[in-house]
């Protein structure tokens, strides 16, 4: 978190304190500013975490400790064509902040790992209509099939249904006081984006997902 801007005391040398010379009050002034100063900060600080804690979205909550033994997750395995394969049970992917950071480009980090929002009409499969399937970013895990997208208008990629239900994860989202559903790749935690349920027939859901956060395959 950058730090935040230091307030700058309005404090003016040479006008004396009732009683006492303006001379003296001259050389007393720096180390009161820099009291002030420091503690002017501190508040800001602490403020801007408490602000964080408050915006952070629950998927980040949710995630599992690096150090923790990975628990075992159940998907479904999908061939580059969209041919499933098999239901198998598999160990969650685990890393770390700084094995993330070394895997993805920052930009990707911010939304898969700190669940960031791409701005809408930036990414790069908002307008794709080619068929394929999207795996996620980060581990693979096969998470759409480009037979149920659809138009939505908002900018980004959004999908009637997943491509299976086993692969995707999702979790209560109160940021900013707003109860949403955010949706996270199973295996690895990976910040995909919400869903809503103002889609089109047949489920009537909206899987409105981050660019950053898919990588598309096309059908061979």
């Amino acid at each position: 978190m950058p730090e935040p801007d230091r307030i700058r005391d309005t404090t003016h040398v040479g006008t004396a304190a009732p009683g006492r010379p303006a001379e003296q009050s001259s050389a007393a002034s720096p180390p009161n500013m820099q009291r002030r100063a420091f503690l002017a900060t501190s508040v800001a600080t602490i403020a801007g975490l408490a602000f964080w804690q408050w915006r952070k979205p629950a998927v980040l909550n949710a995630a599992p400790a690096p150090n923790s033994t990975p628990k075992e997750v159940t998907v479904v395995l999908f061939s580059d064509a969209g041919q499933r394969l098999k239901r198998v049970r598999i160990a969650k992917v685990v890393k770390t902040a700084a094995e993330w950071h070394k895997q993805l480009p920052a930009g990707v980090f911010d939304i898969t790992r700190n669940a960031d929002t791409e701005i809408a009409f930036s990414g790069k499969y908002w307008n794709l209509h080619d068929s394929g399937i999207y795996r996620c970013i980060c581990c693979d895990n096969a998470l759409f099939d480009s037979a149920t997208k659809f138009e939505s208008g908002t900018g980004w990629p959004s999908f009637w249904a997943p491509i299976a239900a086993e692969n995707v994860t999702e979790i209560r989202d109160t940021t900013f006081g707003i109860v949403r559903t955010a949706v996270a790749c199973t295996d690895c935690d990976s910040h995909l984006g919400h869903v809503f349920d103002d889609g089109p027939e047949p489920t009537h859901l909206r899987y409105c997902m981050n660019s950053a956060s898919l990588r598309f395959v096309a059908r061979t």
